[in-house]
């Protein structure tokens, strides 16, 4: 029975992946028009760190200091975040979005929440706490899964 339950969790995650990745594409557009996809996260969570490090952001989602530096690049050109010195460490950078950065990035969160509202208009409130708590619980448990046991 544990392996049909695993089959059938890789395929709804499947799934969601394939929808959140599509969505991510809509919304990422209402934020700029060039901006990719895999972007809005970045945005996400520079929005709630002002002043992370990209090499925190990198680790964070599990990618290289030359792809961060690729996709901070492209934010930057597209006026959407600002790099500054940071203070304890005279090569690093601590980012923040700008204003017109953090202006499109909340349009794009209310349409966002627009959208869950409408899909899940029959859900009660402890419904979608309970399954909020449950993809925390599962992306803490994945990225220590990543991590090598020392």
């Amino acid at each position: 029975m544990v392996d049909e339950q695993f089959r059938q969790l890789e395929r709804e995650m499947g799934l969601l992946l394939r929808r959140a990745q599509a969505s991510s594409a809509a919304i990422s557009r209402l934020v700029h028009p060039d901006l990719e996809p895999a972007a809005y996260s970045l945005l996400a969570m520079i929005a709630t760190t002002p002043g992370v490090r990209a090499s925190d952001l990198a680790a964070n989602i599990g990618v290289g200091r030359g792809t961060m530096s690729r996709q901070l690049a492209r934010l930057g050109d597209l006026g959407l975040v600002s790099r500054r010195p940071d203070p304890d460490d005279y090569r690093g950078q601590l980012l923040d979005l700008t204003d017109v950065g953090r202006e499109r990035f909340e349009t794009a969160q209310v349409a966002r929440r627009a959208f869950f509202r409408k899909a899940l208009a029959e859900w009660t409130d402890d419904d979608i706490g309970s399954f909020a708590a449950q993809i925390a619980r599962l992306n803490a448990d994945l990225a220590a899964a990543r991590e090598p046991k020392g």
